[in-house]
């Protein structure tokens, strides 16, 4: 008996990774895995340049708010739009615009014209292009995913999926850039694109139609707002997130500082520093993958949210190279924790038929307000120094924390009924489905 019992229990790893038995999702992760490594050796590569180029603090803030700001502004119409249109199509074609921009990105260099405006311009237009790859992508994972009870899973193999690249992208841009220039991180992440278009090319996802009215845009567009800010539980997680994008998350467009003028490396510590960041957050990732319910994230909000501002705060005031490793460790943590658990609940809770624009409002929550935040850390440190403008962020970020926690008991009783519903509560589950078959008319 006791055998049988161990040969029907899925192990660990396989409850870590049973989003992977969907063939769809398993095209998306792998296309996706390939084609994040080569995102992040861009994203690292890009200040770095940028920094070496001017020695400013002052554009690395603001290279960080043209690549960000077009989210801000153009992520909830791409919410209403991901809604209405296929949202497998959308992501196909941004990436592949995405694939172009790093191209160009790379041409410009290797023919040595490269200058700061071209840099925020094709910033900008990335930006345009991830206004609607973070709502679609989101999105579409719902249609990935056949059995919802793994939904939760899916999410948090994502956000693992993100931040491996976050570990292992970064090193490799360090080591590329020493030794064959920022030129070639671009061309590295033009031809990762090739694989995530090829992998997306070769799913089969039937999407769901919506059978409601279309409205004009702006209606939607309110409708969108009016659902999410309305919704406590979703409204209260969107505001923490947007606290911490706009007073932590700018930490990064501040790195080549501490790496170069503090910690008196080069483009590898750099590296190394934004690797172990990633490291942190690829640590969290597979916790949240391995856990078999929503049940008890909540509490990990709170706790998630002040660890990411105390790592901020240690980091800042730390001059040693192994401790500010250590640090980015816990600050990645508390960081992915805070993000992926926020996307889980929302994901869970938010009517199917609004998840686009609910999700547009989460990105601009958490990717549009980093470039006003990109904007303000890179100008306060050009005039206080980036220590002191990480210790603000960290702090408020801890404050943040604070409020959200004292409000964590009113926002679980809002929630259950909606756990309740889906059957996520199992004591409460069976007793739904009994009541449900009770109310059905007998078979003829």
């Amino acid at each position: 008996m006791d055998t049988r019992s161990r040969q029907h229990t899925p192990g660990r790893m396989q409850i870590i990774f049973r989003s992977l038995h969907y063939r769809n999702y398993r095209l998306f992760f792998g296309g996706q895995s390939l084609s994040l490594i080569g995102t992040w050796i861009q994203r690292i590569a890009v200040p770095w340049l940028v920094y070496k180029m001017t020695g400013s603090a002052f554009l690395l803030g603001i290279v960080g708010f043209a690549g960000q700001i077009p989210t801000f502004f153009l992520s909830p119409i791409a919410g209403v739009l991901t809604d209405r249109w296929n949202r497998y199509h959308i992501l196909l074609t941004v990436q592949i615009l995405a694939m172009v921009q790093a191209f160009i990105l790379t041409i410009l260099f290797f023919t040595g014209v490269i200058q700061i405006w071209h840099i925020i311009v094709l910033s900008v237009v990335l930006g345009l292009v991830n206004a609607f790859d973070i709502p679609s992508r989101q999105a579409l994972v719902v249609d990935l995913v056949e059995n919802k009870e793994d939904l939760g899973n899916a999410i948090a193999l994502n956000s693992s999926m993100v931040n491996s690249a976050r570990l292992v992208g970064p090193s490799i841009a360090g080591l590329l850039i020493a030794s064959a220039g920022e030129g070639a991180c671009f061309l590295l992440n033009g031809i990762s694109y090739l694989f995530v278009i090829a992998t997306l090319l070769m799913i089969r996802v039937n999407m769901t139609k919506c059978d409601s009215p279309k409205h004009r845009i702006f209606h939607e567009l309110r409708e969108g707002f009016s659902y999410t800010f309305r919704n406590i539980p979703i409204r209260a997680i969107i505001l923490l997130l947007a606290l911490a994008s706009l007073m932590g998350l700018p930490y990064a467009v501040l790195m080549p500082i501490f790496a170069k003028t503090i910690l008196k490396g080069g483009s590898h510590i750099y590296g190394f520093l934004m690797g172990a960041s990633g490291l942190g957050a690829f640590t969290g990732a597979i916790y949240l993958a391995s856990r078999k319910s929503v049940l008890g994230l909540g509490r990990i909000l709170p706790l998630s949210a002040g660890m990411f501002g105390l790592g901020l705060v240690l980091f800042a005031l730390s001059r040693y190279f192994w401790l500010s490793m250590v640090l980015m460790v816990v600050v990645g943590l508390g960081m992915m924790l805070q993000i992926a658990v926020g996307n889980t609940i929302i994901q869970t809770i938010v009517d199917d038929d609004k998840r686009g624009r609910v999700m547009s409002i989460y990105a601009m929550a958490f990717v549009g307000m980093m470039p006003i935040g990109s904007f303000l850390a890179g100008s306060a440190a050009s005039i206080i120094g980036a220590p002191e403008t990480l210790v603000i962020g960290g702090m408020a970020c801890i404050l943040g924390a604070v409020v959200f926690a004292r409000k964590l008991n009113e926002l679980r009783k809002l929630v259950r009924p909606v756990y309740q519903s889906l059957g996520i509560l199992p004591e409460i589950a069976s007793g739904i489905q009994t009541a449900t078959e009770a109310s059905m008319p007998p078979p003829d």
